[in-house]
C-alpha cells in the first residue's frame, strides 16, 4: 500500500512537473511562438517608414523592409483601396496594413481574424507611430525636427484606423 502511494506522488510530482515546464515561467513566450513577420513595402527613401517598422520591431514584430520604386503597383497587387491610401503598405498574416498603424492594431486584427482585406491608416497623421516628429511638409513623411524651434516636439491630430472589408468597404477598428 506504501508503495503504491509512493508511485502515485511520485507520477503526480512527474506530471506537475511536466506541466510547469511545458508553461514555462509567467510572462514567457514559448520557444515555439516566432513573432509575427511583417513585410513593409517602402518608397526610397522614407524615414518615417523605417521609424514605423522600428516602432514595430519593438512591439514585438519581425519586420522585413522591401523597397518599391512603384507603390501603386504595390497598392494595386494587395487591392489597397485609393481612398485609403498612404505611404507605406505592409502585409501580415494575410491582411495589409496601410499606414501609420498602432501595433496593438494590428496585433487584434491578427488574433480576431476578421473577414477583410486589411487595416488602413489613410494619410499621414501626426502623432500616429512614425510619425510623432515628422513634418506635415514633407511630403514623402520624412522624421524631421520641429521646423520652429529645432527640438522634438510631438505633434498630434486625431485619426481612426479603417477596417477595409472585403468589397472594399470601411469601418472604424480603432480611434487614437
Amino acid at each position: 500500500m506504501k508503495r503504491l502511494l509512493r508511485t502515485s506522488i511520485a507520477a503526480a510530482l512527474a506530471i506537475a512537473a511536466a506541466a510547469a515546464g511545458a508553461a514555462g515561467k509567467a510572462g514567457e513566450k514559448p520557444a515555439d511562438k516566432a513573432p509575427p513577420v511583417i513585410e513593409i513595402y517602402i518608397p526610397k527613401p522614407c524615414l518615417a517608414c523605417i521609424d514605423w517598422g522600428a516602432y514595430l520591431t519593438d512591439n514585438g514584430f519581425k519586420v522585413i523592409y522591401k523597397e518599391s520604386a512603384d507603390m501603386a503597383a504595390v497598392k494595386r497587387r494587395f487591392k489597397v483601396p485609393a481612398e485609403v491610401e498612404s505611404v507605406h503598405t505592409a502585409v501580415v498574416g494575410g491582411y495589409f496594413v496601410e499606414g501609420h498603424a498602432h501595433a496593438e492594431d494590428i496585433q487584434e486584427l491578427l488574433r480576431d481574424k476578421p473577414k477583410a482585406r486589411g487595416i488602413a491608416v489613410p494619410g499621414l497623421p501626426r502623432g500616429a507611430p512614425g510619425r510623432e516628429t515628422s513634418n506635415p511638409s514633407c511630403e514623402t513623411g520624412c522624421t524631421m525636427l520641429d521646423s520652429d524651434s529645432g527640438e522634438k516636439n510631438p505633434r498630434r491630430e486625431l485619426y481612426e484606423t479603417l477596417l477595409v472589408l472585403p468589397d472594399g468597404a470601411t469601418k472604424i477598428w480603432a480611434r487614437h
